[in-house]
């Protein structure tokens, strides 16, 4: 009897082993009575009816990437172009991932292959070389739609790489080494352009300040000129009154005062040797006789 007994409680501990299922963070267990679907099971401890109950399906709900292999796309204008890309989703309805598709995994692969051949299938070769963020941001709006029924939220869609043919890949490095040999040329010839149009504003401002410059000194000797001229004539005028005031003996003075500035010219003449003078001496001395009568006649004193 007590062997009963203890076969009985061991019976009844191995059953309620058997209910027991712990799930793992990050998944979803999907329970099955009968083998249809009854509820999800959420991470942590969960107590099933044994024989009666079953794990169905371990669904990941963590974020995954899956890689899409490397294929061959035709592009709009007829160019072959290989297309590595990837695709990041996760799943928000476990029920739904687990049986309303067969696989997955497969089935994601497929639509993104397919709808990465319509979207790059409609465009040239060079908007698919140059436009990358419109081609992920179309892949994600079709793909996201076409897999929501499957209870699956695509997050991104990422084209990894684009490779153009060889012979194109040629060309197009050509074209990018001639366009910067333009820029080039034309950033020179600007340089040039902008280095002779200041040489020439420079070369316009000197020959402007030298006009000026010229200027100012033809003004300005006009004005000694004109200034000396009025000496001159002042000088001529007291002459002619001292003249006209003291008569001959005046004029024998600026005579004898010239005939002597003319002489220690003579004199002081670096080359001069030997000085003859074809004049007579009595006439120096009737100037100098003159020159002391306008002296006395100076100083002597006025009559009241």
């Amino acid at each position: 009897m007590e062997y009963f007994f203890g076969l009985l409680a061991l019976i009844v501990i191995i059953f309620v082993m058997m209910g027991v299922t712990v799930v793992q963070q990050g998944f979803v267990f999907t329970i099955e009575r009968f083998g249809r679907y009854t509820y999800s099971a959420q991470p942590g401890l969960t107590v099933i009816i044994p024989f009666f109950d079953r794990v169905g399906r371990k669904v990941n709900v963590m974020e995954q990437v899956l890689d899409i292999p490397g294929q061959e796309i035709i592009t709009k204008d007829n160019a072959m172009v290989g297309v590595d890309a990837v695709v990041f989703f996760q799943v928000l309805d476990a029920a739904k991932a687990a049986y309303e598709v067969s696989d997955l995994y497969v089935a994601i692969m497929q639509i993104t292959t397919t709808n990465l051949r319509t979207v790059m299938g409609s465009m040239d070769l060079d908007e698919t070389l140059s436009k990358h963020d419109d081609i992920n941001g179309r892949l994600l709006s079709v793909v996201d739609h076409a897999t929501s029924p499957w209870g699956v939220k695509i997050t991104r869609v990422e084209v990894k790489d684009i490779r153009p043919p060889a012979d194109i890949s040629n060309a197009m490095a050509r074209q990018m080494k001639a366009e910067r040999e333009k820029r080039a040329q034309i950033l020179e010839a600007e340089g040039m352009r902008a280095a002779e149009i200041l040489r020439a504003e420079g070369e316009k401002q000197g020959a402007i300040l030298q006009a000026e410059g010229r200027k100012e000194a033809a003004f300005r000797d006009a004005e000694a000129r004109e200034r000396e001229a009025e000496a001159e004539a002042k000088a001529t005028v007291m002459v002619s009154d001292s003249i006209a005031t003291s008569g001959t003996q005046a004029l024998n003075y600026f005579i004898a005062q010239k005939y002597t500035e003319a002489i220690s010219q003579f004199a002081t003449s670096p080359n001069a040797k030997t000085i003859l003078f074809p004049v007579e001496a009595t006439q120096l001395i009737g100037t100098l006789g003159g020159i002391g009568e306008l002296a006395k006649e100076a100083l002597a004193p006025k009559e009241k």
